[in-house]
């Protein structure tokens, strides 16, 4: 059983992953080298699986740490 502490933080990685690979796929998507004579480069798909698999990572965890959260026991007073 997961206790709290670690649910709250399961449920920070997965914000965290949602927070952050957004923001990269931007930057990879506006990068040089993404694109040639208009179509997607190796560097671009590449970067786009890794930013799939964090994100799908990221979601598993947080989900996770939700339902970690809810059947954790309550703190005796």
């Amino acid at each position: 059983m997961i206790n709290k502490r670690w649910s709250a933080f399961l449920i920070a990685v997965g914000l965290w992953t949602w927070l952050i690979w957004p923001r990269f796929g931007l930057a990879i998507w506006n990068d040089d080298r993404s694109f040639a004579a208009g179509s997607p480069t190796a560097f671009l798909w590449v970067h786009a699986l890794l930013i799939g698999a964090s994100l799908a990572i990221g979601t598993t965890v947080g989900v996770l740490g939700i339902t970690a959260w809810r059947r954790a026991p309550r703190a005796e007073d």
